[in-house]
């Protein structure tokens, strides 16, 4: 019943003008420039968690656009450093023209990361769709055999190859990799990706109890107890934990800006009372923090691709004081 009402009321708001569809996505996009993205940072640093920035698009249409992306970067590294922000990048490859020019979207990316690198900053590669798995990981693995270790990627549980993808990191990478987790927001074909909730939540957790294996730096994102309970479980049987150092053997070096191993990281506006809880803990949180002018096109494929966003959007309208950002 819950996801029948989450899909209706997903349905609806796909369908409302413009102006509704910003009023639901305020909660979840800072806005459309990136000074909302540093009013929102002045007023979160205080809770005692850090951001991960985004600029909202991705698979563009020319090299010109790409260059706007790039140009942006550099202005949200120069925000992040003037405002001594705890705060990195995240990118999507195909912003960067990675589909339309390999070569050139490859450089495009490689000056953004050493530029991020000269400011002792971290940067994501976030995952998008499956086409474009293969050629993100391919990315990391070549910035890294440059030297460029400040990036690491996202991997989705969802997908069947997430392990294999994981195991191929290890011996690349060794205890430099570094990963955001999640359960993934693409709706994957059925032959590449499992469907049901219970079996992503499983292969999810199997990704994460890997990556901490292997001795990697894991960023767990998810809003959801059954993974976050898991992964604090797993964190102790590795002697992980908030006000410890890192103990594993093989665990790879500290970064600025980073946890004793791991973090837990969240969507901007989504369970702000569970990321304060994680953060009273003593673990480290981080939101997921995006801005743009595409905030409209991002706010449709989100609800369009995770219905079960429908049920927060009905809490944040019904019942506002429930979930502060």
């Amino acid at each position: 019943m819950v996801g029948f009402l989450s899909k209706a009321i997903v349905g609806a708001t796909v369908r409302m003008p413009k102006w509704f569809v910003r009023w639901v996505s305020r909660r979840y996009v800072a806005g459309p420039k990136l000074s909302d993205a540093v009013q929102i940072m002045k007023r979160l640093s205080g809770e005692g968690t850090c951001f991960t920035i985004d600029v909202l698009g991705e698979e563009i249409t020319s090299m010109d656009e790409a260059q706007y992306f790039y140009d942006e970067y550099v202005r949200v590294i120069e925000a992040i450093e003037l405002g001594q922000f705890d705060a990195n990048l995240s990118i999507k490859p195909t912003a960067f023209g990675l589909l339309i020019d390999r070569e050139k979207g490859m450089e495009n990316i490689r000056k953004l990361v050493k530029l991020a690198s000269s400011n002792d900053m971290f940067v994501r590669l976030d995952m998008e769709d499956h086409r474009v798995t293969t050629d993100t990981i391919q990315v990391v693995k070549e910035l890294h055999a440059e030297g460029l270790t400040n990036v690491g990627t996202v991997l989705q549980g969802r997908l069947f190859r997430s392990l294999a993808d994981i195991g191929d990191l290890e011996q690349e990478l060794g205890p430099a990799a570094d990963y955001r987790i999640c359960k993934g927001i693409y709706l994957e074909p059925e032959d590449i990706s499992f469907a049901g909730y219970q079996d992503i939540v499983d292969a999810t957790n199997s990704c994460i109890d890997r990556m901490l294996d292997a001795g990697a730096y894991v960023a767990i994102a998810s809003h959801d107890y059954p993974v976050i309970d898991h992964a604090k479980s797993a964190l102790e049987s590795f002697g992980m934990g908030p006000g410890k150092e890192d103990p594993r053997p093989n665990a790879g070096e500290n970064r600025r800006n980073k946890g004793p191993g791991y973090e837990f990281q969240m969507l901007l506006g989504v369970r702000g009372p569970l990321r304060r809880k994680l953060a009273a803990e003593g673990h480290r949180t981080r939101i997921y923090l995006p801005y743009g002018e595409k905030w409209y096109e991002y706010s449709i494929r989100r609800l369009k691709e995770n219905p079960t966003i429908g049920t927060q959007v009905a809490k944040a309208f019904l019942m506002p004081w429930t979930n502060r950002p």
